[in-house]
């Protein structure tokens, strides 16, 4: 490990297509889109890009499948603009790049509804994890649910991911785990097979909830903190060695193996400032890898990431409102320490 250092996040390459409505319709009605924005999303790039963004001086390495098309030459190009590297993608002649319709809500509304094609993602298993090589220290996979290859069965360690990150671990890579949100019962067959082989699993309120059938929220929508607190133990209990992160829209907690824990609630945005919240789970994501890379206390990889995520509610796409190393400092330096 002290040889090692950078991170490498492998896993879902995409194309969103942001279409902002007024509301999101009742089957069988209509609603107006009112504007539209093409981007580059999907874990791996959203996450590498945020750190590429920082302008640090930590390595990045791109893992994963994309199409020998339009969309993959964007990712592709992307990559190389921001001095990433490539060398672990793979470029499939005989499946399309995957992308994936978003429905926004305007007007600060929360809301966003993913239509997906999984295409070239769904081609990425455990010989091309395998094949990857990097001298980075974190390596990051995402989305778990989205991986059509790596969720699927494995005799022996219940999924294929949990097979290939306990492969990576051998390697010696720390390993860190992202998943989807889906409405499906595949969290616990998919996810908790895994946790014995994840070092670090950043995951949102949703579906944190669904790897322990709990509901995070109370009747009336509130986050119930106990509640997190709750789940993060019972995910650290199922395997996860070293650090449980679960985040929402009113913060981030964050639970270590040793038992140190801690909530710290998001800055304040007002609703008619924000312009998407897409990409903001993975602007927190991008800001925990960041500062656990760094070492940084709990304490400050939460107020990191929370700062991560607040920059990219002022953007429409997933990383365009990505911030500076330097302007996230400045920021917490002036209003947190």
């Amino acid at each position: 490990m002290e040889n090692r250092n950078g991170i490498i996040s492998a896993g879902n390459w995409l194309v969103d297509t942001i279409k902002f409505i007024d509301v999101y319709p009742k089957i069988g009605n209509l609603v107006n889109i009112r504007s539209q924005e093409c981007g580059l999303g999907g874990c791996s790039h959203n996450v590498l890009v945020d750190l590429a963004k920082l302008k640090s001086n930590v390595p990045l390495f791109a893992g994963g499948c994309v199409g020998r098309d339009d969309y993959g030459k964007m990712a592709l190009d992307a990559i190389k603009e921001n001095n990433i590297d490539g060398s672990n993608m793979i470029v499939l002649d005989d499946c399309p790049t995957s992308y994936t319709d978003v429905m926004s809500e305007l007007g600060g509304g929360k809301t966003r509804t993913f239509f997906h094609c999984q295409g070239a993602n769904a081609r990425l298993g455990i010989e091309e994890i395998r094949g990857m090589e990097s001298s980075a220290r974190i390596f990051h996979l995402g989305y778990l649910l989205l991986l059509a290859k790596l969720d699927s069965e494995d005799p022996e360690y219940g999924v294929v991911a949990a097979r290939a990150l306990n492969e990576l671990q051998a390697k010696g890579y720390k390993t860190s785990v992202d998943v989807v949100s889906e409405e499906s019962d595949r969290f616990r067959k998919i996810v908790l097979p895994c946790l014995p082989y994840t070092d670090y699993l950043i995951v949102n309120e949703v579906e944190a909830g669904a790897c322990v059938s709990e509901n995070l929220r109370s009747a009336d929508g509130n986050i119930l903190i106990e509640k997190v607190e709750e789940a993060a133990q019972k995910l650290l209990d199922a395997g996860i060695k070293e650090l449980c992160v679960i985040h929402f829209p009113e913060g981030g907690f964050g639970m270590k193996k040793s038992g140190e824990s801690m909530y710290v609630p998001a800055p304040q945005v007002p609703k008619k400032d924000i312009v998407s919240a897409v990409g903001a789970g993975d602007a927190f994501c991008a800001g925990t890898l960041y500062a656990i890379h760094e070492g940084y206390s709990l304490s400050r990889i939460l107020n990191f990431a929370n700062a991560c995520a607040r920059f990219n509610l002022y953007s429409p796409t997933s990383t365009s409102g990505a911030p500076t190393l330097e302007t996230i400092n400045n920021y917490l330096n002036s209003t947190i320490y």
